[in-house]
């Protein structure tokens, strides 16, 4: 087969993309540093909000292994922390979707496009954002580093998306993600398109050098690339790279609360 293939899947980051976390993330990671004596106003603490910069996208264990290579006990003991404080945050003040990102959603789905939502989070946290959020059944299926051997950057979530939702070829699949992490993600599973979102959190720059094939501001610019509505320029790294056709209908799943899911 030559050229592009109709896109039957779109893979989103949750928070950052589909969802605004208000900040609440970093300061997760900056209360669960602080519980291992890393306090503001040190260099160990602006060398560790770098290291969660970098790495956002992936799950809060693999960053803080990261940055406590010195003892798996302290990186646990760090991740268990960032899921309290997150959790206190989202009880205090509650989340909101991004600007379009249900509209988006719901696009993709009325023109048979299925839906992933993917996120770093564990378990428990992507079932308190979709509770929070009411979305339960906006998507198709969420999934999160639990679900698979390995999170972002490694490709097995869109994987598992594909085999879950049933995707014949990879390159119908696509990604939109606005951290370096999930950009490589998405261009490791083979995904035709490889959106990078300049509201998630990394540059445009960063984004294309992971591998991002197409720069768009926000979900709501994302029915458009895939759907074939409007001209959007691929990143000029990826000028040659795919471009979307229209998308062809297929099945939906409804996303439910069940023990072999979420």
């Amino acid at each position: 087969m030559t050229g592009p293939l109709p896109v039957s899947l779109a893979c989103c980051d949750l928070l950052g993309t589909a969802a605004d976390d208000r900040g609440m993330l970093e300061r997760a990671f900056a209360e669960a540093c602080a519980t291992q004596g890393i306090v503001p106003g040190t260099a160990a603490y602006a060398h560790c909000m770098v290291g969660v910069h970098q790495s956002r996208g992936q799950s809060a264990v693999d960053v803080f292994r990261g940055l406590f290579s010195d003892g798996q006990g302290r990186a646990e003991a760090a991740a268990l922390s960032f899921e309290r404080s997150f959790r206190a945050a989202v009880d205090r003040t509650g989340l909101s979707p991004a600007p379009g990102a249900e509209e988006a959603i719901g696009q993709l789905r009325d023109a048979g496009v299925r839906v992933c939502l993917i996120t770093g989070l564990s378990r428990r946290l992507l079932s308190l954002v979709l509770d929070t959020l009411g979305w339960w059944r906006l998507a198709d299926v969420a999934l999160c580093p639990e679900d698979v051997p390995r999170g972002c950057p490694w490709p097995d979530l869109m994987l598992s998306a594909m085999l879950r939702l049933g995707v014949e070829d990879v390159r119908e699949a696509a990604f939109a993600g606005g951290t370096a992490s999930g950009v490589m993600t998405g261009k490791r599973s083979g995904a035709g398109i490889v959106a990078g979102v300049l509201a998630g959190g990394h540059t445009g720059d960063r984004l294309r050098a992971s591998g991002a094939t197409h720069l768009i501001d926000g979900m709501a610019d994302l029915p458009a690339l895939l759907l074939g509505n409007a001209a959007l320029p691929p990143s000029p790294s990826a000028a040659a790279g795919p471009t979307a056709t229209p998308a062809v209908s297929t099945p939906q799943v409804p996303l439910e609360r069940r023990n072999s899911g979420l």
